[in-house]
């Protein structure tokens, strides 16, 4: 576990401040909506009338049981998935309320209070449900995101190597490290970091959009609408071009009003 330097929590030089993505148990989350979740980082062939018939699964089972650990986890996550962040943040509070040393609940718990924006106090909670005699990749690199949320990358970049340590190459935390890179604005470094989580997992959505929006901020948009329009059908390809674009536009303003 790296140690925590008194920092002053400098403002990053070009900050992109909804763009973070938490890595914690197997998937990317948002806090906010950001430049991933806007080209298309979750699934969107999802059926709605499936996803409402678990929701109302999960309620009867965590109103009969809502002191049980795993309901209250898995009702918790279900919540945050639907955009319901306040609400998961109430369950599983209470929950952990019940079971304070429970490391999974603690877990669920951290990452829905970053969903809701409590930056530091995710943070904190995370680290609770963090062990160094048995740690986690997963949640060194989500408390690295929190940090960067917080304008703390050198700091975050510090749990991104711990985290590499336990796994390395994992995507995930490669695409976490690249992104606090350029909220840095040291854009040939995040594309390099990028790369290598690209080149680890090309499937990945969010880790495509991250890498094109690097390419696009330096100017190669070109390479960019490439990477975001693969294995898309052409309609989707043409919204996610226009929702780069947008984006690009929107820094580049930015940067200009600076």
């Amino acid at each position: 576990m790296p140690k925590r330097p008194s920092l002053a929590f400098p403002p990053a030089r070009f900050l992109l401040s909804t763009l973070i993505v938490l890595a914690l148990g197997g998937c990317q989350t948002t806090s906010l909506e950001d430049v991933t979740g806007a080209l298309g980082g979750k699934s969107e062939t999802a059926g709605k009338s499936d996803a409402r018939s678990d929701m109302d699964g999960l309620r009867e089972r965590y109103r009969a049981k809502p002191s049980d650990p795993a309901i209250a986890i898995e009702y918790g996550k279900a919540l945050r998935d639907s955009g319901q962040r306040a609400q998961a943040v109430a369950v599983l509070e209470q929950a952990v309320l019940a079971h304070p040393k429970n490391r999974a609940l603690l877990a669920g718990y951290g990452r829905a209070l970053a969903d809701n924006g409590n930056f530091q106090q995710a943070f904190d909670v995370l680290g609770r449900a963090h062990s160094p005699e048995d740690p986690d990749w997963r949640i060194l690199s989500a408390q690295g995101a929190a940090l960067d949320q917080l304008g703390r990358n050198e700091e975050a970049q510090q749990y991104y190597a711990s985290a590499l340590k336990i796994v390395p190459d994992e995507p995930q935390v490669l695409s976490n490290l690249g992104l606090s890179y350029m909220l840095q604005n040291n854009l040939p470094r995040a594309e390099q970091v990028l790369g290598r989580a690209h080149q680890r997992n090309q499937n990945d959505v969010r880790i495509r959009a991250n890498l094109a929006l690097v390419l696009g901020l330096q100017g190669r948009e070109a390479e960019a609408e490439i990477l975001v329009k693969a294995d898309l059908p052409p309609e989707q390809a043409a919204a996610k071009v226009t929702a780069l674009r947008q984006l690009l536009a929107k820094k580049q303003q930015q940067r200009t009003e600076k």
